[in-house]
């Protein structure tokens, strides 16, 4: 018993979420994207580090026999 209630809050918050538009602030959307796109030397750093971690990064040696 009591999932009447229980029930009645979550359609209701539920409903809130759904239909709730919150003001976008673009202007601080813009400096984050800005800032994010700035800095090319990291986006280098973390696509090496990301290599270091491939199951599959030594297979074009294997397959050519360099093993």
């Amino acid at each position: 018993m009591g999932r009447g209630r229980a029930k009645a809050k979550q359609t209701k918050v539920a409903r809130e979420l759904k239909y709730f538009s919150p003001d976008t602030d673009l202007s601080a959307l813009e400096r984050e994207l800005r800032a994010s796109n700035s800095s090319p030397e990291a986006e280098q750093a973390s696509a090496e580090d990301d290599q270091d971690d491939d199951d599959y990064g030594d297979y074009e040696k294997w397959a050519a026999g360099d093993r």
